[in-house]
């Protein structure tokens, strides 16, 4: 195993090992506090462009297995963790989590202080980071990672988003109750799986389609996905959400999803000093005055004093206080900042899925 440098941007560095893969890697340093689901964080695409460090001290005891993806690949820059366990211990077990990043040419290491760097992160905020296996002069790691591109202003949805349009289930779903059109900003599969478990087709559009194609297959209703980066930095996608909510068909948004919605409604968003990330952070939805325990990873959010008179703020991040969701007090739209599909995570939200088919049950009446 080699030795491997973690450089910030500040001048920081930490030390480790490589446990899977080699060279040098770059992304915004961040931390995800779940205890479990390292396999369905490291194939979110919302991680596009970011290099995740798990709080957990063990990770990979139990392995990888095929069922257990959220998209096409792996699309976080690298994990970093405290241990990465030798031993694999489960059933559905297909390889090791090394076995695994090395599979898809990513980097994993560990042998690193993690509580160091979530408390770095926590008292100065995410930031640019290069890991380097080869490079392991420091000064010179960090001034790549100065020089590096960080995720204000950057397009990272557009390179995760399919690139050809296709119906979920394969073939369609004959009889379905509803036909959902999707636009897809990054979108993890579990999403897909809970529509499909809800009687819908669901027929998915990469984030480059127009609201005229997506309104060519005559919806139910509408729903806008996750993804990364910047929300302003694709004014091409909320312009074309905007001509879909002029339509007033029933809408659903989700994290990227809900800043898209969010933006074509007037709001502005604004960049969090480390965000939310993991399987536990508490939700009150204002409207029953429940609190929820809901997986979350974004970095940026909406800004509660831009949210126009017509929309209320549904949902509040109890942590900070940061705008968790929204619902349209005119027509049928809402949208959450969260992960109600968990996948990793708890299943409190789940009612926000069944709340759009009842919103579409009501459009087709």
């Amino acid at each position: 195993m080699k030795k491997a440098i973690i450089a910030l941007e500040d001048g920081t560095c930490f030390e480790g090992r490589a446990f899977a893969g080699h060279g040098e890697t770059f992304g915004e340093l961040v931390f995800n506090t779940s205890m479990t689901g390292y396999q369905e964080i490291l194939t979110d695409p919302s991680y596009n462009g970011q290099i995740v460090t798990m709080t957990y001290p063990l990770i990979g005891n139990y392995g990888v297995n095929k069922e257990d993806v959220e998209s096409r690949d792996i699309f976080a820059s690298a994990i970093v963790v405290s241990e990465a366990s030798r031993r694999v211990s489960n059933w559905r077990a297909d390889m090791s989590l090394a076995e695994y990043l090395e599979a898809h040419g990513k980097l994993g290491v560990d042998q690193v202080d993690t509580r160091a760097i979530t408390l770095h992160i926590r008292d100065k905020g995410a930031m640019k980071c290069v890991i380097s296996t080869e490079d392991l002069d420091k000064a010179s790691l960090v001034e790549k990672a100065k020089k590096s591109t960080g995720l204000v202003g950057r397009d990272l949805s557009s390179e995760v988003s399919v690139t050809e349009k296709y119906v979920y289930p394969a073939g369609g779903k004959a009889n379905a109750a509803f036909k959902v059109a999707i636009m897809d900003c990054g979108m993890k599969l579990n999403q897909l799986r809970i529509f499909d478990q809800l009687d819908c087709e669901c027929h998915v559009f990469p984030n480059s389609a127009s609201a005229a194609e997506m309104l060519a297959i005559d919806p139910d209703g509408i729903f806008i996905s996750n993804g990364p980066g910047d929300p302003e930095g694709v004014p091409q996608v909320y312009a074309e959400v905007k001509k879909l909510i002029d339509t007033k068909r029933p809408m659903f948004g989700i994290c990227f999803g809900h800043q898209m919605i969010s933006l074509a409604l007037g709001c502005k968003t604004y960049k969090l000093k480390f965000g939310h990330r993991g399987g536990n952070q508490p939700i009150l939805d204002e409207r029953s005055m429940k609190v929820e325990i809901a997986s979350h990873n974004h970095g940026f959010c909406v800004d509660a004093d831009s949210v126009p008179e017509n929309v209320l703020i549904s949902h509040w991040n109890l942590n900070d206080k940061t705008v968790a969701g929204l619902v349209h007090k005119e027509q049928p739209l809402f949208c959450v900042q969260y992960h109600p599909e968990a996948c990793p995570g708890p299943n409190d939200s789940y009612y926000l899925f069944e709340e759009f088919i009842e919103l579409m049950r009501n459009f087709k009446k």
